[in-house]
């Protein structure tokens, strides 16, 4: 009795994990911003935080930077993409979506991670701010000092 139980659960979950996924997700850091971001075959578009790409990031260049894998990769953007980010400036938000959009691209395509490695595209740039240290001004600044 115990037996066929388990075979109509084992059943379950083996339809459970091969049904299809939609999109492809994944997470990029950087400084105080994460990004997650989602890949799915529907008709290209860029949303971010339900704002379309031109409201949220205004700068030409931070734009670029977002799509910096495609360009890096010799790939069209055919992929609708969407964006929930948090934390940090806008910079530190776009090189955390430029992150995990290098990622997302591994995991739909994984002939295009020695691409993205050789430009550097798949590292997490791990530098962050520097604390403030008791007695200073700010993380190294001192008072001015005084001899006599």
């Amino acid at each position: 009795m115990a037996e066929s139980k388990k075979k109509t659960t084992d059943k379950k979950v083996k339809a459970e994990t091969t049904a299809v996924k939609k999109y492809v997700q994944a997470i990029g850091r950087r400084k105080e911003a994460t990004a997650i971001i989602r890949l799915s075959k529907d008709k290209p578009q860029v949303t971010i935080n339900g704002r379309t790409l031109n409201d949220y990031f205004p700068i030409a260049s931070l734009q670029n930077k977002i799509f910096e894998p495609y360009s890096k990769a010799n790939i069209e953007n055919k992929y609708s993409i969407s964006i929930k980010v948090k934390g940090g400036g806008l910079t530190g938000q776009a090189e955390a979506i430029r992150l995990g959009i290098s990622r997302a691209l591994v995991k739909l395509d994984s002939t295009l991670k020695p691409t993205l490695k050789k430009y550097k595209l798949l590292t997490r740039d791990s530098r962050m701010v520097e604390r403030k240290k008791y007695g200073l001004k700010k993380a190294r600044k001192r008072g001015q000092w005084a001899k006599r």
